[in-house]
């Protein structure tokens, strides 16, 4: 089983940052942080690196029920969806696969939670 998955694209780097975040919220995730990691990168370590870009979309739904069922899941809260620019201008996305980060815990109740956050994400990365 991937930890991910994930879609390529054939828009410009900012617009499909801005899809992504829209798909998002129609799947009824929040923005809880936007980490531009050539940016940062850059400030931190005075390197350069190709635009990459880490969205932390949460539900709240979802999270809220997720802490009720086990108390230290915070530790892998919030879903991740990455944009990146590949070598040959094309854009790709990737999300976490919620249910690949879930397996290591034994709750079935996190199970079903993951297997409704997995297909709001795949959603996410369908429409775009």
């Amino acid at each position: 089983m991937s930890y991910y998955f994930n879609k390529e694209l054939s828009l410009a780097f900012d617009e499909a940052v801005a899809r992504v975040i829209s798909e998002l919220k129609l799947q009824e995730f929040g923005i809880l942080t936007e980490i531009d990691i050539k940016e940062t990168l850059k400030k931190k370590i005075n390197v350069n690196f190709r635009k990459y870009h880490i969205i932390g979309a949460c539900n709240p739904n979802f999270a809220h029920w997720a802490l009720q069922s086990e108390d230290k899941i915070g530790v892998m809260l919030p879903c991740n969806v990455i944009v990146q620019e590949l070598d040959d201008g094309r854009v790709e996305v990737a999300a976490v696969d919620p249910v690949a980060s879930m397996q290591a815990i034994d709750n079935p109740e996190l199970a079903d939670i993951a297997g409704q956050m997995r297909l709001r994400l795949q959603r996410v990365i369908e429409n775009l």
